[in-house]
């Protein structure tokens, strides 16, 4: 290129100094044939012709030094090129594989951009496309890609059958706490469409533990409960008049149903439960503690199980409105907005008992434990030497509730500082203060419904202990993050539900027990490398949106069966 300028430099030059313009005209086209960058408008002979027209400027492979393979294409563009014809069908033929690669590959790619976010098991690990790490929200795209459809749309037909076309009446007890209660009242309302039968409002039985009296009035709106679901399944508020038979039922195996096994298909009640509804026309189903499946029932009676736990069951007002109250005071707490955690703190003495675990505590605190299992559990205590394998085993499975300390240190190994305002949602720890005191160090802005409310406020709810309890799962759903210690159906119950109504955005945190069991185990390990194994452990435990894999709890995620891709 030095050359190429210097001599194109030296030409202009002889130019300006020539006086004669035919002189010039001669070396200025002496000057064009030796440089590719300069050529003459006319020509004087050869191919241009003898007439002096316009010859057109020589192909690029003539004019620049380029590689043969781009020489070989550029000489399409001189059509007199007598390897212009193959060239072209080279050229057309790669031009056209191109073309039909990309015509192929086209739904695939857009597919994969257009994917909803989804995370998948890979073994025992769960793969997710993308975290978050914000420590009160899930990623964008987990927030946006599924919505819930299980609500009734006003253009749905009803398949109800007309009244005198019922196959009869079941009855149910619902037992246990609020959130089993909960789940039973689902269920009911789901064999009742299986069966085509007319649902008895379902009684909420007293339960041993809780003392509770509570009736499904004092703690549901009725009269909504009903009109949601009155295009799915008739329910009537009590028996039949005409029915005299009263203390027949949950009493005289006539008219009850018993021995319906955990988990039961629907083909189950159509097979064994129906003839005899068809006979007797009322009965009534106990026990009734997980007796209807996931994975062998229709997905739309799934989804009808969904529409009644997100939908049609709904608190009472007064209780929605002061759980409304104490989720705006744990927000307005530092004097400005701000975000709160909640936490469902399981250690209560009967927890602790149940599960059989070993704590760290004292030797009397050890001793009056074991007697208090021997007492309430002689059957699975035996005498007491089998207890410490078992404790062991259970810990590394990851069985065992986290103690208020571990879970402090999980949470401040996420990045949670000590100013983070935590709700929580327990009854009484086990261990009382001292229990408490490492959690309390760790995060001093520790609050229940009993310091947020007055004692005027809190007594009206005092009557019914489930009362309390739908205050706790209020202030819980309403949280902008939500950690569990230990499963049950409130802890399920409460994801399932922010998965479906937040969206997957509000992060549900359920710790790795078993991992974390190890961790704790570990004396020497350095603070950095928990925090390092933390964070990695619990990246995608957070309440994102997952498949439903077999076996998998329909009230913890409930995507696949009760969400629609948004």
């Amino acid at each position: 290129m030095a050359e190429l300028r210097h001599g194109t430099v030296a030409a202009a030059a002889a130019r300006a100094s020539s006086g004669s313009p035919a002189k010039r005209d001669a070396e200025a086209a002496s000057a064009s044939a030796s440089s590719p960058f300069l050529s003459s408008p006319r020509s004087g002979g050869g191919d241009g012709g003898k007439d002096g027209a316009l010859r057109p400027p020589p192909p690029l492979h003539q004019r620049y030094s380029l590689p043969a393979a781009v020489r070989a294409l550029l000489a399409l563009e001189d059509p007199r090129s007598p390897s212009a014809p193959a060239s072209y069908r080279i050229l057309l033929a790669v031009l056209a594989c191109v073309a039909l690669a990309a015509l192929v590959s086209a739904p695939s790619v857009w597919s994969r951009l257009n994917a909803p976010y989804l995370c998948r098991k890979d073994g025992i690990r769960l793969q997710c496309p993308g975290v978050s790490n914000s420590l009160w929200e899930n990623p964008h795209a987990a927030a946006t890609s599924w919505k819930p459809c299980a609500e009734r749309r006003r253009d749905e037909i009803s398949d109800l059958v007309p009244e005198n076309e019922t196959s009869g009446y079941i009855f149910i007890h619902a037992e246990g706490g609020l959130n089993q209660q909960r789940i039973a009242i689902c269920n009911a309302v789901a064999i009742a469409k299986i069966m085509n039968a007319t649902l008895i409002l379902p009684v909420l039985k007293q339960d041993q533990i809780w003392k509770d009296q509570t009736k499904f009035e004092d703690i549901f709106d009725v009269d909504h409960f009903i009109n949601y679901l009155k295009d799915d399944v008739r329910i009537v508020r009590d028996i039949p008049d005409w029915f005299t038979e009263k203390d027949e039922l949950f009493t005289s195996i006539r008219r009850t149903v018993k021995n319906i096994p955990k988990y039961a298909p629907a083909q189950f009640y159509v097979d064994n439960v129906l003839p005899r509804i068809k006979e007797k026309k009322i009965m009534s189903i106990k026990p009734f503690v997980d007796r209807l499946g996931y994975d062998n029932v229709p997905m739309k009676i799934n989804r009808l199980r969904c529409r009644v736990n997100y939908h049609a069951l709904k608190f009472l007002p007064g209780i929605e409105e002061m759980a409304d109250k104490l989720a705006t005071r744990m927000r307005n707490r530092t004097g400005s907005v701000n975000p709160y955690m909640a936490l469902h703190l399981r250690f209560e003495k009967g927890m602790v008992g149940l599960s059989f675990c070993d704590f760290a505590g004292t030797r009397e605190e050890k001793a009056m434990m074991a007697e208090y299992r021997q007492k309430q559990w002689p059957r699975r205590f035996k005498n007491g030497s089998h207890l410490w394998s078992l404790a062991l085993e259970k810990r590394k499975e990851g069985r065992c509730p986290l103690e208020p300390g571990e879970i402090g240190f999980i949470l401040r190994a996420m990045g949670y500082t000590k100013e983070t305002q935590i709700y929580v949602a327990s009854g009484q720890v086990y261990g009382g203060n001292n229990r408490m005191a490492p959690l309390r160090n760790m995060f001093p802005n520790l609050v229940t419904k009993e310091d947020l409310a007055s004692k005027e406020e809190i007594e009206h709810f005092k009557k019914h202990v489930t009362s309390l309890a739908a205050l706790d799962f209020l202030v819980c759903l309403k949280s902008d993050v939500f950690v569990m210690t230990h499963g049950g159906n409130f802890a399920k119950l409460i994801i399932g539900f922010r998965r479906y109504m937040g969206r997957h955005r509000l992060k549900s945190i359920k710790p790795d027990k078993g991992l974390m069991s190890k961790f704790f185990g570990d004396p020497y390990m350095p603070w950095a490398n928990f925090v390092e194994d933390v964070m990695i452990t619990h990246q995608t435990r957070t309440g994102l949106p997952e498949a439903t894999f077999p076996h998998y709890d329909l009230w913890e995620n409930p995507l696949s069966h009760c969400m629609c891709r948004a």
